[in-house]
């Protein structure tokens, strides 16, 4: 039986937090990630630039030493707006190696759990496998930080209830080759909204940012070209739903689009394997006519091709676990302050629709935070969840579900066990 203080199940945005501060705290840590590298949604989803926060500095002492790795393989860029969380999601496997080889954690690649063995209210032990060999693992504490919340719903830990629609699924991918210099000149002219497009350099390399979507409620400087591109039968209505580009540290020519916004139905169950696997389908060849949309209608791209293709789907919410609390859209919008909060954040509640003007961007207005309780399942003393699967109500995930807040619930449920066991 191999014996070990924490065990991590899940190694994305919030589980590898978890397992490197535990082992960074001096915990014997284990964690168990199903693909072959750690962080989830920033290196197989290619989800970047870590969205930007007010986290005071609460629990992110990962995230910091995070940005510290990445500048060592030249995988970081602090922004013009002084965002520091643009990161290469290609070099961040290399950081994040590094980082957990550093603290000592032990890591299980291409492993699943399979079973599970409980006592009263404790989880005493899993059974993992990897191909054709099964391990036994003791641990004295477990963290849940599997996006989809597999692992607590294998223990029949109480689940929160969905709401009839859903958030949709994204699936981004990268472009090479661009003339970033004949881009960025034409995308300022077109766009002087600097709060929607923006370019600077960074370490004499053009980085830019700008976006697009079908939506009424905002003057979209891009919106005449996505209308012309229909028009001419270029792109259907549902490609021009979500449009929104950044540049990549470390690669120069180089774009990474937060889209295409999955429309294949209303509602896309993301745990239904059989309509997960249509909307991949669907968004792969959404990806080809944003690709020749671009190569086509924006100047800069007549040399460039498709470099990557996420090979995640980018789930904005699936499951969420039931806490010891639950946390409201009126806890974040109320402010209220906790002595001992796991994470200090004001980005807005976030919600994509799948319906024209039907997504939500609301302001909180004051900070939040999170109370710990909000990390420790209902139903077992040594099992704490942290990531997207939060014990939170629907809207209250949708503000909590960007990677800094993820990454300080992954730290702050390592330091409550170190607390516990010291």
């Amino acid at each position: 039986m191999n014996r070990y203080d924490l065990t991590v199940c899940g190694g994305g945005t919030a589980g590898v937090a978890a397992a490197y501060i535990g082992a960074k705290y001096g915990l014997k840590t284990l964690v168990i990630e199903k693909r072959i590298h750690l962080g989830g949604t920033m290196t197989s989803a290619l989800v970047m630039p870590v969205m930007k926060s007010n986290t005071q500095n609460i629990n992110c002492e990962f995230y910091n030493d995070f940005i510290d790795e990445l500048k060592k393989f030249n995988g970081q860029i602090t922004y013009c707006d002084g965002n520091r969380g643009w990161f290469n999601p290609e070099l961040s496997k290399l950081a994040l190696d590094s980082m957990l080889e550093r603290v000592n954690c032990d890591i299980l690649y291409n492993t699943e759990i399979v079973d599970a063995f409980t006592e009263d209210r404790l989880v005493k032990s899993i059974c993992v496998s990897s191909k054709m060999l099964s391990l036994y693992i003791d641990s004295l504490y477990f963290v849940d930080a599997t996006g989809d919340g597999n692992f607590s719903q294998a223990l029949k830990n109480n689940m929160l209830k969905n709401p009839k629609s859903r958030q949709p699924m994204t699936l981004r991918f990268q472009v090479s080759n661009i003339d970033m210099k004949t881009f960025s000149d034409w995308l300022l002219k077109i766009d002087t909204d600097r709060n929607v497009t923006t370019v600077c350099e960074v370490n004499g390399e053009i980085h830019l940012s700008t976006a697009c979507t079908w939506d009424n409620n905002k003057h979209w400087a891009l919106k005449s070209i996505f209308d012309e591109a229909v028009k001419n039968g270029d792109l259907t209505i549902s490609d021009t739903a979500y449009f929104q580009i950044f540049s990549i540290p470390g690669m120069p020519g180089s774009i990474s689009l937060n889209c295409p916004r999955i429309q294949l139905d209303k509602d896309i169950d993301p745990l239904d394997a059989f309509a997960r696997s249509k909307a991949l389908t669907l968004a792969r060849k959404q990806i080809w006519h944003l690709y020749c949309f671009l190569k086509k209608y924006f100047p800069g791209f007549e040399h460039s091709y498709i470099s990557n293709m996420a090979d995640m789907v980018g789930v904005r919410e699936s499951r969420r676990v039931e806490g010891q609390k639950i946390y409201t859209k009126e806890d974040i919008l109320s402010g209220k302050k906790y002595d001992n909060p796991v994470l200090h954040a004001d980005y807005p509640i976030d919600i994509h629709s799948y319906n024209k003007d039907g997504s939500t961007l609301q302001s909180t207005r004051v900070d939040y935070e999170l109370p710990m309780e909000c990390l420790k399942a209902s139903g077992f003393d040594n099992l704490y969840i942290a990531g997207r699967i939060v014990s939170a109500d629907f809207e209250a995930q949708a503000a909590l579900r960007i990677q800094s807040s993820c990454f300080s619930m992954g730290e702050a449920a390592a330091k409550d066990i170190y607390k516990r066991l010291r």
